[in-house]
């Protein structure tokens, strides 16, 4: 009977959970993510994306390329976490076992659709779709198909706001002309090693020999990544325990015997580590080093830096200061980064943001010359309440004075008004606020 896998993905995650909690930013370029000069972008809406802004650009570029009416604002991830589980209990009302990916995407295998038609898969899809939008007013690309690998590729095809089912047996004509780089598990190295024998499709990859492949790619990984390029995917969907930790590792091709290529590679290593934990969406408290010996011998190596960060500077720094120098140690044939003491960003770690300004050690004032205004303890993004006027988030703040929009997800644009900044009938509200 046949088999079939969905794949959800929610489009544009992030800013789009931020423009429906504040409708005003509908139809807007928005970016989410850290504010200060070591900034990233987090998530950005297909409308900037126009501009050429992506995920993970640092944000002193995307201000350049964001147009005027676009608008920065800081991450919210308990909203962003109330928002997955609305959306991840829609999906196991129909599907009980799913797949967790991360916040935004999962597979899931539901038991109606084994020997489904193709058209019954369809009308399912859609349906979810149509039901998650109505009930959270996000917006899920789907795709299905055979196994984890088409559905997942699928999804990303039908994006944004699409659907995608793959016939069963089309499979390997499906895959056929997408670039090797589709395939979940081929990375920059393994494209690299492809490339150089000439293989830069699917097609390609599929047509290899599995001796070509395990020769190219290694043993299991060379076998597995041929035999999925040609559509064969019988892995299982499995609930998945809570990420501990993530890690990257290298076995490299002569063992290294000086510290500064040691230091280049595991910095190249701390990076693959870093985006898996991006990918997790945790920030990390330990960094954990792992060397192998020439006579195989391991040591593990470890440091707890002050508080959860997912800083790649940061994280890489602390690996380096780890190693031990192969002209004591001896040649290192292996070495290995991990990040553990995972944890959700609620407070805005992942990001650097911008300290208010400092003002001056002491400051003349006479009476022709008015005192400046006291740093504004309130940020564009921030979610106040007001005695009097609700649930609101600050537009804009500055020279004693703070404008806020009065809006939450089912409430329309709302109205925005200016207070003084130290007005007693504000105070900070909880982001969970703008999902009532």
């Amino acid at each position: 009977m046949a088999r079939w896998v969905i794949h959800l993905d929610l489009d544009a995650f992030y800013a789009s959970a931020e423009q429906l909690t504040r409708p005003t930013l509908a139809g807007r370029p928005v970016l989410v993510g850290g504010l200060g000069p070591r900034g990233v972008v987090a998530g950005a809406r297909y409308e900037s994306r126009a501009f050429g802004i992506k995920s993970a650009m640092p944000m002193a570029q995307a201000r350049r390329l964001l147009p005027a009416n676009g608008v920065i604002v800081p991450p919210r991830f308990r909203v962003y976490e109330r928002l997955s589980q609305e959306v991840f209990a829609v999906v196991s009302a129909v599907a009980p076992v799913l797949e967790k990916i991360s916040l935004d995407e999962a597979f899931a295998e539901p038991p109606s659709l084994v020997g489904a038609s193709l058209d019954a898969v369809t009308e399912f899809c859609a349906s979810l779709r149509a039901r998650i939008r109505a009930e959270t007013g996000l917006v899920a690309s789907i795709g299905a198909g055979n196994g984890k690998q088409i559905a997942k590729i699928a999804s990303d095809e039908a994006k944004p706001d699409g659907l995608l089912v793959v016939p069963q047996g089309t499979e390997r004509e499906f895959l056929a002309p997408l670039p090797v780089r589709a395939l979940w598990g081929i990375g920059p190295v393994a494209e690299g090693k492809l490339r150089f024998i000439g293989v830069q499709t699917l097609g390609q990859l599929a047509a290899l020999s599995e001796q070509d492949a395990v020769a190219t790619l290694g043993g299991v990984v060379g076998r597995d990544l041929r035999r999925l390029a040609t559509g064969a995917d019988d892995r299982p969907v499995a609930g998945r325990a809570e990420t501990k930790q993530v890690s990257a590792e290298t076995t490299f091709d002569t063992d290294i015997k000086d510290l500064p290529t040691l230091r280049a590679e595991v910095r190249r290593i701390a990076v693959g580590a870093h985006q898996r934990l991006l990918k997790a969406e945790r920030v990390a408290r330990t960094v954990v080093i792992k060397l192998r010996h020439t006579d195989m011998h391991t040591v593990t190596r470890s440091e707890t830096i002050s508080a959860p960060t997912d800083d790649l500077a940061e994280l890489a720094a602390t690996a380096e200061r780890l190693l031990l120098d192969p002209a004591e140690f001896g040649g290192i044939r292996l070495a290995g980064v991990a990040y553990s003491g995972l944890s959700v960003p609620h407070q805005d770690a992942l990001f650097t943001l911008a300290a208010p300004p400092v003002p001056a050690a002491s400051t003349v004032v006479t009476a022709a010359t008015p005192a400046p205004a006291a740093p504004s303890e309130w940020r564009q993004g921030d979610d106040v309440v007001h005695e009097e006027f609700g649930t609101g988030w600050v537009q804009g703040a500055g020279h004693g004075r703070v404008t806020v929009r009065f809006e939450h997800r089912t409430s329309g644009p709302g109205v925005a008004r200016t207070f003084p900044q130290t007005d007693p009938s504000l105070r900070r509200g909880d982001p969970g606020d703008c999902l009532r």
